[in-house]
């Protein structure tokens, strides 16, 4: 998506003074008990709307930031919370009902609920802003001077929202989206020491594509694949991967740099597109509006997806959050699927450090709040871990919302010597979350018949052990088939047992309604072994 550019220097400037404000409001909520503001919620996907429909049921990923209603657990904060469409009662239910020593009534008149009534392909901050009322209401409902708004991304519209208000948005301006794109991340790698495959500059057309694959096979005539990717795609979505194997007759010595440009032109029909559905046709015509770039294929025997999450707080400070593991699919392992916390110890501090100095970076450009690095990790023969960073996200990722979870309703803290998460209690934490337990099978089950499911075999979180299943996505599950879900527990195994009783469970359930066998595990529900032997 093309970001809006605001054009009026004095809107610019009354949109980063009101950032200016908010180092007291974040401070505020930072303070546990003492905490009294207002948090507007705007889980806008204000992404390009095609790459976005790629994803199967993203119509109701606005739910992916519910995880802020946890916030509600000190009696003074206010939350206002803005969909597309109205959530369905019993999902906001079974959010309030996770709320430690708060009554529900109390928290739910803290609570205000808005909606555009508009299912359009259209990004939410557009929709509220192409409704004057609404607007009105909002801000009518705010305390102003205790107010900051937070979104799934920060784009001019986010901006245009923010300055109507007059609330400060806490997250990084919109003339930095930049350095969250493909190319703007390998920008960020080179200026940071931080190691990443060797790739191209941003190009707009796929003759020029060929040309800068052709040089990046020049410079590693060894490389095997390559990979291409639209330079503002979402969760590798937008990437393809270019086998060469079948044209390295062409490579050096023996071919030419015009045979080799033609060889890999003649190919891009032929690449594996990770979207379903994807055609060359189509993915040529996102290259002229989105730009690619071009990337080696990092290969290798035992290789992983690790990722560190980061944020740059209002006072300027550098802080890291956490470590996964990201479990991907698709036909080259390029999709996000879920992620598993924390990351393997062997190399969880070192990204750690990598994570840092990629923050620093971003906070000289100006960037706040949320940013999140992906690596690729391969194992050497010495047992070492080569690490190269893949990309910066530079808004709410899938790795967000089961952290996010996890710390606010256990209050605990990330261990930066350890890498671990541990609870009030001091007890370690570990999960597994995904946002793709999906199956044809689940099609048609409610968000009410997903609780009574929860309800009957006790697959809840519970506050008591903190160990349980937080699911989100709810809306997901009866058009889609599709759930998302976090298992924490007081291990790794732990995690891997509660996961895998709720997906045996919903696959008894939907059995025993529908008369009908079926595979325990589809492609998406098990994208990958859970290995937890390497914690």
């Amino acid at each position: 998506m093309q970001v809006l550019n605001i054009d009026d220097c004095q809107q610019v400037e009354q949109f980063r003074q009101l950032q200016e404000t908010l180092g007291e409001r974040w401070q505020s909520i930072e303070g546990s008990t003492n905490s009294d503001v207002d948090i507007l919620v705007i889980p806008s996907l204000s992404i390009d709307q095609r790459e976005l429909k790629k994803i199967e049921g993203c119509e109701h990923y606005e739910e992916r930031l519910l995880f802020a209603l946890i916030r509600l657990w000190n009696p003074r904060n206010r939350l206002i919370y803005v969909t597309s469409v109205p959530l369905h009662p019993s999902i906001i239910d079974y959010y309030l009902q996770l709320l430690p020593g708060i009554p529900f009534s109390h928290a739910r008149n803290r609570l205000l609920l808005l909606s555009t009534y508009d299912a359009s392909l259209k990004p939410l901050s557009q929709k509220i802003l192409e409704r004057p009322r609404l607007v009105n209401r909002i801000r009518q409902a705010l305390r102003i001077d205790k107010s900051f708004m937070v979104c799934y991304q920060s784009t001019d519209l986010e901006a245009e929202l923010s300055l109507k208000l007059g609330v400060p948005l806490y997250a990084a301006a919109p003339d930095l989206h930049n350095w969250g794109t493909k190319s703007g991340s390998r920008t960020i790698f080179a200026e940071s020491g931080v190691p990443h495959p060797d790739g191209s500059q941003l190009v707009w057309n796929h003759q020029d594509l060929a040309r800068v694959a052709a040089e990046l096979w020049e410079r590693q005539p060894t490389l095997k694949r390559i990979v291409i990717k639209l330079n503002e795609g979402v969760s590798g979505e937008g990437n393809a991967v270019l086998d060469l194997r079948p044209i390295a007759h062409f490579a050096l010595p023996q071919g030419s740099h015009a045979e080799r440009i033609a060889a890999i032109s003649d190919r891009f029909s032929t690449m594996s597109f990770q979207a379903s559905q994807e055609t060359w046709q189509n993915f040529s015509s996102r290259i002229v509006e989105l730009g690619a770039i071009v990337e080696a294929f990092v290969e290798g025997e035992i290789k992983r997806s690790p990722s560190v999450q980061g944020r740059i707080t209002p006072l300027g400070d550098v802080e890291i959050l956490s470590t996964h593991d990201q479990i991907l699919g698709g036909p080259d392992s390029q999709i996000y699927l879920g992620c598993r916390f924390p990351a393997d110890e062997a190399y969880r501090l070192q990204l750690q450090e990598l994570g840092i100095k990629i923050g620093k970076k971003l906070a000289e450009k100006g960037a706040l709040e949320r940013y999140c690095v992906d690596f690729i990790t391969v194992e050497e023969e010495d047992g070492t871990w080569d690490i190269q960073a893949i990309e910066i996200n530079l808004r709410k990722g899938g790795t967000t919302h089961p952290f996010m979870t996890l710390k606010l309703l256990t209050n605990g803290r990330y261990n930066l010597e350890t890498g671990l998460f541990c609870s009030q209690q001091g007890r370690p934490k570990y999960y597994i979350a995904t946002d793709n337990l999906q199956k044809d099978q689940y099609h048609g089950l409610l968000p009410n018949d997903l609780m009574d499911i929860i309800a009957h075999h006790r697959l809840h979180f519970d506050t008591g052990t903190e160990t349980g299943t937080v699911f989100h996505l709810m809306g997901c599950l009866s058009q889609f088939g599709k759930l998302g879900l976090t298992s924490i527990g007081d291990s790794p195994e732990q995690a891997e047992t509660t996961y895998n009783k709720v997906v045996a469970v919903l696959d008894e359930e939907n059995l025993r309604y529908n008369g009908q066998e079926f595979s325990a595990f589809s492609e998406h529900s098990s994208p990958m072994s859970w290995d937890v032997s390497s914690y």
